[in-house]
């Protein structure tokens, strides 16, 4: 799901939607597994070219509440669909994917995916809020800060507060869909800009590997914990919504935590970007890769 802002844009074409990701069962206990009829590919057989067919089946299909990402670990195109995915529209994506049906892993999670908004901090658009990713800063000393592009998308003038009375700056770039960051510059000088989330110094950026425990602040729902489960996943927001090369991580998120960061350590990682499920029961959540907006806007963090 993509972590919508808290309330949707009037007037603006895109609107907030949940992501589903699919999970599939199961079958527990010590259950032999058939060997591969023949002509089958077994999961070790599939070529990169065949798992880069599956995934353009998907995309074609086009399916609202889907995500997709290829693990290397089984060698499948693992998809992920949310409560709002039906089973006839999961048949129609293997259809869609017809003789490379056999890559697909579907997977279901609870929930819809939605888009969601010192770093994790409320930041106020003209009607709805979300959260600061990371203050960073320019060659040529300029600061800014980066929060999802969703977000930025359409709005103009942010603000420190909900009563929209103390200004931050305005937004200077934006990418969404097919990537979700955006920045906005400071113009206001007496406001504090710590190269900081929460009490976590941030000293570097990186890309995050699968596995490795990561945490995300957001406005709504501040820290929380997990681990990176998939790396260059594309998800389908609905609408023509879809985004490329997403970090996905089982932290939770909720809506108005969009743009918030993803970190660890004191290393800068990603930005909210949408999601499944709440902070209460769980949920599956992906991460626009901060390095990607870094390298497009010329700034780091500090």
């Amino acid at each position: 799901m993509r972590i919508k802002r808290t309330t949707p844009r009037s007037g603006v074409g895109r609107r907030t939607r949940l992501l589903a990701v699919t999970v599939g069962l199961v079958t527990a206990g010590a259950l032999a597994i058939p060997a591969a009829q023949a002509g089958e590919a077994r999961p070790d057989q599939f070529s990169a070219t065949q798992l880069t067919q599956a995934s353009d089946a998907v995309l074609r299909a086009d399916v609202a509440g889907t995500a997709w990402d290829i693990d290397p670990k089984t060698n499948r195109l693992v998809v992920t669909a949310d409560s709002t995915v039906s089973q006839a529209e999961l048949n129609k994506i293997k259809r869609a994917a017809g003789p490379h049906a056999g890559a697909l892993k579907i997977e279901r999670t609870p929930g819809k995916f939605s888009k969601l908004i010192s770093g994790g901090d409320a930041i106020y658009a003209s009607s709805w809020r979300c959260s600061l990713g990371f203050n960073v800063r320019s060659s040529s000393g300029a600061y800014y800060f980066l929060t999802a592009g969703h977000c930025t998308d359409g709005a103009g003038t942010w603000y420190a507060n909900s009563g929209r009375s103390t200004v931050l700056g305005s937004t200077a770039g934006s990418s969404f869909p097919v990537n979700d960051y955006g920045i906005v510059r400071y113009t206001n000088n007496s406001i504090s800009k710590p190269g900081t989330v929460g009490g976590q110094d941030i000293t570097r950026a990186a890309n995050p590997t699968v596995g490795q425990y990561v945490t995300r602040r957001g406005s709504t729902t501040g820290t929380h914990s997990g681990r990176v489960t998939g790396l260059n996943a594309t998800v389908n927001y609905g609408g023509g919504d879809v985004v490329y090369g997403m970090i996905r991580t089982s932290v939770c998120a909720e809506p108005g935590d969009s743009g918030g960061p993803l970190y660890s350590g004191t290393t800068a990682l990603g930005l909210t970007s949408g999601g499944s499920g709440n902070c209460r029961t769980g949920g599956t959540t992906f991460f626009q890769p901060v390095t990607e907006a870094l390298s497009r806007y010329g700034v780091s963090v500090y």
